[in-house]
Protein backbone atom coordinates (compact mmCIF):
# COMPACT_ATOMS: atom_id res chain seq x y z
CA UNK A 1 0.00 0.00 0.00
CA UNK A 2 1.31 3.42 -0.98
CA UNK A 3 0.93 5.44 2.20
CA UNK A 4 0.47 9.20 1.73
CA UNK A 5 1.83 11.83 4.03
CA UNK A 6 -1.04 12.85 6.29
CA UNK A 7 -1.87 16.02 8.19
CA UNK A 8 -4.36 15.51 11.02
CA UNK A 9 -5.94 18.95 11.36
CA UNK A 10 -8.56 20.88 13.28
CA UNK A 11 -9.05 23.30 16.13
CA UNK A 12 -7.27 22.90 19.45
CA UNK A 13 -8.60 20.04 21.54
CA UNK A 14 -10.14 18.06 18.67
CA UNK A 15 -7.80 15.07 19.09
CA UNK A 16 -5.12 15.69 16.46
CA UNK A 17 -2.29 14.29 18.56
CA UNK A 18 -4.20 11.19 19.68
CA UNK A 19 -5.31 10.24 16.18
CA UNK A 20 -1.98 11.25 14.67
CA UNK A 21 -0.03 8.99 17.02
CA UNK A 22 -2.45 6.10 16.43
CA UNK A 23 -2.24 6.55 12.65
CA UNK A 24 1.55 6.72 12.67
CA UNK A 25 1.71 3.52 14.72
CA UNK A 26 -0.79 1.70 12.49
CA UNK A 27 0.99 2.80 9.30
CA UNK A 28 4.57 2.47 10.59
CA UNK A 29 4.97 6.15 9.77
CA UNK A 30 6.97 8.91 11.39
CA UNK A 31 4.85 11.00 13.75
CA UNK A 32 5.46 14.75 13.97
CA UNK A 33 3.77 16.82 16.68
CA UNK A 34 3.38 20.21 15.05
CA UNK A 35 3.08 22.01 18.39
CA UNK A 36 6.64 20.98 19.29
CA UNK A 37 7.94 23.13 16.41
CA UNK A 38 6.35 26.38 17.62
CA UNK A 39 8.98 28.92 18.64
CA UNK A 40 8.93 29.81 22.35
CA UNK A 41 7.36 33.22 21.67
CA UNK A 42 4.34 31.56 19.97
CA UNK A 43 3.83 29.22 22.90
CA UNK A 44 4.11 32.13 25.33
CA UNK A 45 1.52 34.12 23.35
CA UNK A 46 -0.96 31.23 23.32
CA UNK A 47 -0.34 30.36 26.97
CA UNK A 48 -1.14 33.99 27.81
CA UNK A 49 -4.44 33.70 25.91
CA UNK A 50 -3.33 35.69 22.85
CA UNK A 51 -4.30 34.18 19.50
CA UNK A 52 -1.55 33.78 16.93
CA UNK A 53 -1.62 35.91 13.79
CA UNK A 54 -0.88 34.71 10.28
CA UNK A 55 2.57 36.28 10.65
CA UNK A 56 3.15 34.36 13.90
CA UNK A 57 2.32 31.11 12.14
CA UNK A 58 4.24 31.69 8.87
CA UNK A 59 7.69 30.53 9.98
CA UNK A 60 6.23 27.61 11.93
CA UNK A 61 4.28 26.38 8.91
CA UNK A 62 7.37 26.66 6.70
CA UNK A 63 9.34 24.54 9.17
CA UNK A 64 6.56 21.92 9.13
CA UNK A 65 6.47 21.94 5.30
CA UNK A 66 10.22 21.34 5.34
CA UNK A 67 9.73 18.39 7.73
CA UNK A 68 7.19 16.88 5.31
CA UNK A 69 9.53 17.43 2.35
CA UNK A 70 12.44 15.85 4.24
CA UNK A 71 10.37 12.78 5.08
CA UNK A 72 9.21 12.42 1.49
CA UNK A 73 12.77 12.80 0.18
CA UNK A 74 13.91 10.06 2.57
CA UNK A 75 11.07 7.75 1.48
CA UNK A 76 9.32 7.93 4.85
CA UNK A 77 5.61 8.36 5.31
CA UNK A 78 4.83 11.11 7.80
CA UNK A 79 1.80 11.83 9.96
CA UNK A 80 1.75 15.44 11.13
CA UNK A 81 -0.59 16.82 13.79
CA UNK A 82 -1.13 20.47 12.88
CA UNK A 83 -4.13 22.77 13.19
CA UNK A 84 -3.86 23.90 9.51
CA UNK A 85 -6.93 26.05 10.12
CA UNK A 86 -6.83 28.19 6.97
CA UNK A 87 -6.51 27.16 3.35
CA UNK A 88 -3.36 29.27 2.96
CA UNK A 89 -1.81 27.36 5.87
CA UNK A 90 -2.62 24.07 4.13
CA UNK A 91 -1.19 25.50 0.91
CA UNK A 92 2.07 26.22 2.76
CA UNK A 93 2.17 22.62 4.04
CA UNK A 94 1.56 21.35 0.49
CA UNK A 95 4.85 23.00 -0.52
CA UNK A 96 6.44 20.14 1.40
CA UNK A 97 4.29 17.52 -0.35
CA UNK A 98 1.69 18.38 -2.97
CA UNK A 99 -0.07 15.03 -2.41
CA UNK A 100 -0.84 15.52 1.29
CA UNK A 101 -3.96 13.88 2.68
CA UNK A 102 -5.70 16.09 5.24
CA UNK A 103 -7.79 14.44 7.94
CA UNK A 104 -10.04 17.15 9.34
CA UNK A 105 -11.31 16.39 12.83
CA UNK A 106 -14.59 18.26 13.20
CA UNK A 107 -16.74 18.63 16.29
CA UNK A 108 -18.95 21.00 18.21
CA UNK A 109 -17.53 23.81 20.29
CA UNK A 110 -19.10 22.44 23.54
CA UNK A 111 -17.59 18.98 22.98
CA UNK A 112 -14.13 20.37 22.25
CA UNK A 113 -14.29 22.88 25.14
CA UNK A 114 -15.07 19.99 27.48
CA UNK A 115 -12.08 18.04 26.21
CA UNK A 116 -9.80 21.05 26.55
CA UNK A 117 -10.97 21.69 30.10
CA UNK A 118 -10.25 18.07 31.04
CA UNK A 119 -6.69 17.97 29.75
CA UNK A 120 -3.65 19.05 31.67
CA UNK A 121 -0.12 20.09 30.77
CA UNK A 122 -1.03 21.83 27.52
CA UNK A 123 -0.26 25.47 26.82
CA UNK A 124 -3.47 26.21 24.87
CA UNK A 125 -6.17 27.67 27.14
CA UNK A 126 -9.86 27.05 26.48
CA UNK A 127 -10.25 30.83 26.12
CA UNK A 128 -8.64 30.61 22.66
CA UNK A 129 -11.22 28.16 21.33
CA UNK A 130 -13.42 30.95 19.91
CA UNK A 131 -10.48 32.33 17.93
CA UNK A 132 -9.70 28.83 16.64
CA UNK A 133 -13.24 28.40 15.34
CA UNK A 134 -13.17 31.94 13.89
CA UNK A 135 -9.98 31.13 11.94
CA UNK A 136 -11.16 27.71 10.74
CA UNK A 137 -11.70 27.52 6.99
CA UNK A 138 -12.97 23.98 6.67
CA UNK A 139 -11.37 22.22 3.71
CA UNK A 140 -13.61 21.31 0.80
CA UNK A 141 -13.43 17.77 -0.59
CA UNK A 142 -13.93 19.09 -4.14
CA UNK A 143 -10.78 21.22 -4.04
CA UNK A 144 -8.61 19.67 -1.33
CA UNK A 145 -7.48 16.11 -0.65
CA UNK A 146 -9.38 15.76 2.63
CA UNK A 147 -11.58 13.49 4.65
CA UNK A 148 -13.63 15.00 7.46
CA UNK A 149 -14.39 12.93 10.55
CA UNK A 150 -16.86 13.53 13.39
CA UNK A 151 -14.90 13.54 16.64
CA UNK A 152 -17.88 12.42 18.69
CA UNK A 153 -16.89 8.91 17.54
CA UNK A 154 -14.36 6.86 19.54
CA UNK A 155 -10.70 7.03 18.53
CA UNK A 156 -10.59 3.40 17.24
CA UNK A 157 -13.50 4.19 14.88
CA UNK A 158 -11.77 7.32 13.59
CA UNK A 159 -8.57 5.37 13.03
CA UNK A 160 -10.43 2.64 11.08
CA UNK A 161 -12.12 5.25 8.88
CA UNK A 162 -8.79 6.79 7.90
CA UNK A 163 -7.16 3.41 7.29
CA UNK A 164 -10.13 2.34 5.15
CA UNK A 165 -9.93 5.57 3.15
CA UNK A 166 -6.21 5.04 2.49
CA UNK A 167 -6.77 1.41 1.55
CA UNK A 168 -9.52 2.33 -0.94
CA UNK A 169 -7.47 5.18 -2.35
CA UNK A 170 -4.41 3.02 -3.00
CA UNK A 171 -6.18 -0.04 -4.41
Amino acid sequence: MNIPNIVVMGVAGCGKSSLGQALAAALSSVYIEGDSFHPPENIARMAAGTPLTDADRAGWLTVLANQLARGKAQGQSVVLACSALKQRYRDTLRRGDSQLLFVHLAGSKPLIAGRMAARSAHFMPTSLLDSQFADLEAPHPASENVITLDISQPLPDLLQQVLQHISQRTS
